[in-house]
């Protein structure tokens, strides 16, 4: 169970700290980062992988839970 505690905390953080990053200001000339485009994917990618991970773990703890 701390296991489960531990995973579902770790996956609300990084949605709290995910829907709480300001999105990138339009770009001007000369400066240095990355496009918004790109910002946005990355994000997309992090929001899918803490998605899959929330899946599998509750796939895990419903899976240990069910009678044989």
């Amino acid at each position: 169970m701390k296991t489960w505690n531990n995973a579902l905390a770790w996956c609300v953080g990084a949605l709290a700290l995910a829907a709480g990053r300001p999105t990138a200001s339009p770009q001007r000339g000369g400066e240095r980062g990355l496009s918004q485009s790109t910002e946005n994917a990355i994000l997309l990618a992090g929001a899918v992988t803490v998605a899959g991970i929330i899946v599998t773990v509750i796939t895990a703890y419903v899976k240990s839970h069910l009678p044989v």
